[in-house]
């Protein structure tokens, strides 16, 4: 708010050092004033204020109220907002000013440079003299204002396999006709109320609202799905079912974080949208792809402004509606909806990529919403479960970076190979559960599962253990780390079609101390990955050691390519044994996760969220990533949050390995 007014301030300030220097002595800072008041008026949308301004045989030409209707109705008609006024340098008269004004409508930015007001003197004062043409210049007396709208039509959303994600639809408006609903109106209300589950003051506020017993009044708007809903409600006399053109969501909660919704226009998003043809009327994507391709999607509309003069009509503007462009995406519509109903409205997220193509098959974020709610209506019971969640499904968990856990394993394996600070085939020898590099480190030990000993990169692997990865790390050296974690894109720019949070290696982007230098080794520290990133990592032992540039935009980023080459050749077969044999060894971490057929490779993580390292009440995220390896067509990543008493990462390795059953053998 504080912004517009400073904004206005400005302008009128501008008008009022214009004004003395055109108007000049001669006509004196009255005649100065008047017009400045005026313009500021006619900014502001003040049209008292501008009548109050007006000569005196103005004001008998045309009374207050009708001044006022008429500014209003055609204003409000044309969507003018952002009205700007400058005063032309040509101006050599006091008694008739020219001046431009340009404001933003439905049909986009207008501007107009042959504005003339005439001042006049009356007594001591000036006034404005007013006709039709200071509303438009082409305006005179018995012109009539005509506004005809031509809508775009919004482009819509699909999946990889035309499957629709958003679209345009018809919903049903349900009104109520009150000289027909009037007859024992309380129980219809009431039974209204529970049909559609909301409350009985919004129907019965919506009725006091209206004067008019022959005016529909619309109660909401609700899915064409809802058959039972829609057939008890025509059954009640005065209630009427009418088709209203609407923005439709095909697939419910499984998509609704990540395609969005479109609603009603802010005055805020107005303003920052300045330029882009919004006008007060328009609907605008309010999240996910909806808000992230709205430029796109929304096309942008037309219609023609004109003056009615008998038969004769006058132009002001005319535009034609453009429609917005139709996605692709590379989602697999049936996939997202099997993650999202393994991950059972549990916090978390999950991404599924193609490793050869980069190309994007699922990115969801548990719970989400169903995105209809929010272009319909919200029940009570809907507004209810979001409550008791403080709005948890609006937290869009797919896009964020959390602490990778022991997944980070794959990334320090690969570092440690090709740095030489890790021979595949050499032990460590590990004394006993905890264990510090040095003294100097003081109470800090780091801790594992299994006490097994001696240890290599594969038994390291398939029992995750902390300390043979926080050991490596170390030997790999601290410089080395950061800049080869960058070739799994840590800390990099990834270009992306959605917005994502940004991975990093620690806060500051080194590893300095060598205790965090260690606790990054094994997934913990400062590191920070979200499930893409976590994906796309291990997508590498799949695809010859290559990162694809991920792609979820199909129609837009056809064509594949390579982003980063993670790891060297000769180092794959090492790392995909090991993590076979966290799915295949009977004691692997992740056994659960077998498919008949189907050789499976993966990795389990545990990530700590504790105060500090002798919080024994922190909770625990799960993780679980795994592709496979014959021919890899798909890896699953997936993060629950607190899975601490739910028997830790491996309560996530279940749900990952249904969804990948599904993808590989439907």
């Amino acid at each position: 708010m504080g912004k517009k007014v400073k904004k206005i301030s400005i302008l009128v300030l501008s008008i009022i050092l214009s004004s003395v220097l055109i108007i000049g002595c001669s006509n004196g800072d009255k005649a100065s004033e008047i017009l400045t008041k005026y313009q500021s008026s006619w900014i502001a949308k003040n049209y008292e204020g501008m009548y109050e301004l007006l000569s005196s045989d103005s004001k008998e030409y045309i009374s207050k109220e009708d001044f006022v209707k008429k500014y209003n109705n055609i204003y409000s008609a044309i969507g003018a907002n952002n009205i700007k006024i400058k005063l032309l340098e040509e101006n050599k008269s006091s008694d008739e000013i020219n001046f431009s004004l340009s404001m933003n409508t439905i049909l986009g930015d207008m501007k107009f440079d042959d504005f003339k007001v005439n001042i006049v003197k009356e007594d001591k004062d000036y006034k404005i003299k007013w006709d039709e043409s200071l509303i438009f210049p082409q305006m005179i007396e018995g012109d009539k204002v005509r506004v005809q709208n031509e809508h775009a039509k919004r482009g819509s959303i699909f999946d990889r396999n035309d499957e629709l994600l958003a679209g345009n639809g018809i919903v049903k408006l349900i009104g109520i006709h009150p000289s027909i609903f009037e007859t024992n109106k309380d129980e219809k209300i009431k039974n209204i109320a529970s049909i559609l589950d909301i409350s009985e003051e919004v129907i019965s506020k919506k009725l006091d609202a209206n004067s008019n017993p022959e005016h529909l009044v619309e109660v909401v708007s609700i899915s064409s799905d809802e058959a039972d809903k829609i057939n008890e409600l025509v059954g009640i006399k005065g209630v009427k079912v009418l088709d209203k053109n609407s923005r439709i969501y095909a697939k419910g909660e499984a998509t609704g974080n990540l395609v969005g919704y479109i609603g009603a226009i802010t005055s805020e998003e107005l303003e920052k949208g300045e330029g882009k043809g919004y006008s007060s009327s328009s609907l605008i994507g309010k999240g996910g792809l909806e808000k992230v391709y709205d430029d796109k999607l929304r096309g942008s509309d037309g219609g023609h402004i004109y003056i009615e003069r008998g038969d004769e009509q006058i132009t002001v503007s005319k535009k034609e509606a453009k429609n917005g462009e139709d996605i692709k995406l590379s989602i697999d519509l049936g996939l997202q909806t099997k993650i999202y109903s393994e991950m059972n409205r549990e916090k978390g997220a999950s991404t599924a990529i193609d490793p050869k193509t980069g190309e994007v098959l699922a990115m969801v974020s548990s719970p989400s919403y169903d995105s209809n709610t929010l272009v319909t209506y919200t029940s009570k019971t809907q507004a209810d479960v979001w409550k008791q969640s403080e709005k948890a499904e609006f937290n869009n968990r797919a896009n964020d970076v959390y602490s990778p856990g022991s997944t980070m394993k794959l990334i320090t394996a690969a570092i440690g190979l090709e740095s030489g600070a890790i021979n595949p085939d050499d032990a460590m020898n590990i004394d006993g559960l905890n264990w510090q590099k040095s003294s100097s480190w003081g109470d800090y030990k780091i801790t594992r599962v299994k006490d097994k000993s001696p240890i290599n990169l594969k038994d390291a692997m398939k029992y995750s253990d902390n300390i043979y990865f926080a050991d490596k790390a170390i030997k790999v050296g601290s410089e080395t780390f950061v800049n080869k974690s960058k070739d799994f894109g840590i800390g990099e720019d990834m270009k992306f079609e959605y917005p994502m949070a940004k991975s990093q290696i620690s806060n500051d982007g080194s590893l300095e101390k060598e205790i965090l230098l260690a606790d990054t080794g094994y997934g913990q520290g400062e590191v920070l990955m979200s499930p893409l990133d976590v994906a796309l990592a291990y997508s590498a032992i799949g695809n010859e050691g290559n990162i694809m540039q991920p792609r979820l935009v199909v129609s837009k980023n056809n064509e594949p390519k390579v982003w980063k080459k993670a790891i060297d050749n000769k180092y794959l077969p090492v790392l995909v044994d090991s993590c076979l044999s966290v799915v295949n060894d009977e004691d692997g971490a992740a056994t659960d996760a077998k498919i008949e057929g189907i050789n499976i490779a993966g990795k389990t993580g545990t990530a700590e969220i504790k105060n500090s390292k002798e919080d024994t009440s922190g909770s625990e995220n799960g993780w679980f990533v795994a592709l496979n390896t014959d021919d890899s067509k798909i890896v699953v990543s997936m993060i629950i949050e607190d899975v601490k008493s739910k028997g830790g990462s491996t309560y996530v390795v279940p749900k990952v390995k249904n969804a990948m059953q599904y993808y590989l053998t439907r």
